[in-house]
């Protein structure tokens, strides 16, 4: 009897704690949305700048969820495999642009890739200007979101019973001809979750933008331009326009969890 008192204490703080954690996380977002939202929609017909901006976040970020998608589930099948040389080394080289700050990344792309740079020099005589221009900001998002890609593809594909693959091999399928006949229908819908998840976290990307190229200006760069040049009433709309757009890939992650939930199968 003594422990129920403690018991219902207990519990009401773990409840008082998740709504005080809920409304941190809510709230901001809901004051951002209900301020600017209406404003933002409107302005999606009038201000040119603001389709362009986020034309080019919706197709960078297409781009370089793509390139990771090709060059990153040849990885990731290796990794969940077991097959992949020096695994821990290549898991923590994949993990680390998650764990730096972004502007830092930004740095490093431009140590690598500027004009100063050997690997840049050759790009910039080549004709290829890649600083201050799309090109700069697709691998920028692909610096830094094609780490999430790999990470969850990885686990897509473990879930896979390795042994349906060896009956394809003995079959007389090769090892990657029995991952793609194979593995991949079976992990498709991981591997699209892994894509959808990429694809947000490249088109909200800022700080390692902004140090390659500030123009053209994705929709993030806008609103951060708009909020020095003219304060907070500017920058609110393209904001709000953002939090809205975010809504996009959580209904599909949410589209793919119920088919899920349901047992449809992966197409």
């Amino acid at each position: 009897m003594n422990g129920r008192p403690a018991h219902r204490l207990a519990a009401a703080g773990v409840a008082v704690g998740s709504l005080l954690l809920l409304g941190l996380l809510v709230l901001p977002v809901s004051a951002l949305v209900l301020r600017g939202g209406a404003a933002g929609f409107r302005q999606l017909g009038t201000d040119a700048e603001l389709r362009a901006s986020l034309l080019l976040t919706a197709s960078t970020a297409t781009l370089a969820t793509l390139v990771a998608v090709v060059l990153g589930t040849p990885i990731a099948w290796l990794l969940a495999r077991g097959r992949m040389p020096a695994a821990a080394l290549v898991g923590a080289l994949l993990d680390l642009p998650l764990l730096i700050p972004h502007p830092v990344a930004g740095i490093a792309l431009l140590l690598a890739f500027g004009r100063a740079s050997p690997l840049g020099g050759a790009l910039d005589r080549a004709g290829i200007a890649l600083l201050g221009s799309p090109l700069a900001i697709g691998l920028a998002m692909l610096f830094v979101a094609a780490p999430l890609y790999v990470s969850a593809a990885r686990e897509a594909i473990a879930r896979v019973d390795a042994r349906y693959e060896s009956v394809a091999r003995t079959l007389g399928d090769s090892a990657w001809r029995a991952a793609w006949r194979v593995t991949r229908p079976l992990a498709g819908r991981g591997l699209v979750a892994a894509a959808v998840v990429m694809w947000a976290r490249a088109a909200s990307e800022f700080g390692a933008i902004v140090i390659l190229t500030y123009n053209p200006k994705v929709a993030s760069v806008l609103s951060y331009d708009r909020f020095n040049a003219f304060g907070l009433d500017a920058a609110l709309p393209v904001a709000a326009v953002l939090v809205l757009l975010a809504v996009i890939p959580l209904l599909v992650l949410r589209s793919l969890r119920v088919r899920a939930a349901l047992g449809e199968p992966a197409r």
